[in-house]
């Protein structure tokens, strides 16, 4: 079956960029123009995703009325004969069926993923984290492995070894360039036993049988339901799959990936990019920072 549906965890309380998130959620953080979770939703749609559905909570409602149509807003920018702006607000309700529900307990983001078990059926499907930005198709290539070998298949990428500790490490066995087979999958090891220093990032592709790993999970790694813990035991009855990805990512809930992301991003833009290069080279000789 094609991969058509996307599922983006949200709900989390984004207690890292505190004072910022205290009543606005970390996934709307604008990075440049955009709220953070919108370059989610594209990289979802550019690799073929038509429905997706966002896992909130509490306070989350801005989320959803990013997504919705504002007819308000559409008529005023309509008077101002302000096209560009227009035709930019009306795409974002337009890209794609987006539905919501509320992860009403903070139990995980094995919970949450379990929580669209309803919505996805028996079809398989993507998950995005909401705060991961990734603007490569890395999910592209995700879903091709999944179209190949019909098989779950999660993204991975090396980080330092003291790092390792903050992510789910995989033990590969090689299978082609930038692909693996995971063997076994470890939730926050020490870096000292780690299996590896492949961690698990923000996409994954699944078969459904990880709804009824998700089931049978316990609570783990700081009394939550990981869902690297079903993975772990998905890899016991179907092969799972690693793209190692070499690009570049940021997470979004950390403070210098946030300023990263922005000044890049920006940096690429065609209405900002030149003016920007300009400014970021005379703050460098300015401050003498090299």
């Amino acid at each position: 079956m094609s991969v058509t549906k996307a599922v983006i965890p949200a709900a989390g309380l984004g207690t890292r960029f505190l004072p910022a998130t205290k009543a606005q959620p970390k996934e709307m953080l604008p990075v440049v123009d955009k709220p953070a979770i919108q370059y989610v939703v594209e990289e979802a749609v550019a690799a073929g995703i038509n429905d997706i559905l966002i896992i909130t909570g509490r306070g989350k409602r801005s989320i959803e009325n990013h997504f919705d149509r504002s007819f308000e807003l559409e008529y005023w920018l309509e008077q101002k004969g302000d096209d560009k702006k227009l035709d930019a607000v009306k795409a974002i309700s337009e890209m794609a069926d987006i539905h919501y529900i509320r992860q009403k307990q903070p139990l995980g983001l094995g919970h949450a993923v379990l929580t669209a078990e309803r919505h996805v059926g028996d079809q398989p499907f993507a998950v995005l984290l909401g705060d991961d930005i990734i603007c490569e198709p890395l999910l592209n290539r995700m879903i091709a492995n999944y179209e190949r070998y019909g098989r779950s298949t999660i993204a991975l990428q090396e980080v330092p070894r003291e790092e390792i500790k903050f992510y789910g490490a995989v033990t590969p066995e090689p299978v082609e360039e930038n692909l693996v087979k995971v063997l076994d999958i470890v939730e926050k090891p020490d870096p000292a036993v780690a299996p590896s220093n492949l961690a698990a990032i923000g996409r994954y592709v699944f078969t459904p049988e990880i709804f009824g790993e998700l089931h049978r999970t316990t609570p783990g790694v700081g009394g939550e339901i990981q869902l690297t813990d079903a993975i772990r035991s998905l890899t016991k009855t179907q092969a799972v799959y690693g793209y190692v990805f070499e690009g570049t990512r940021y997470d979004i809930g950390k403070k210098l990936d946030y300023l990263r992301a922005t000044v890049e991003l920006a940096v690429d833009r065609d209405d900002l990019g030149e003016d920007f290069r300009e400014f970021l080279a005379e703050f460098v000789t300015r401050r003498k920072l090299v």
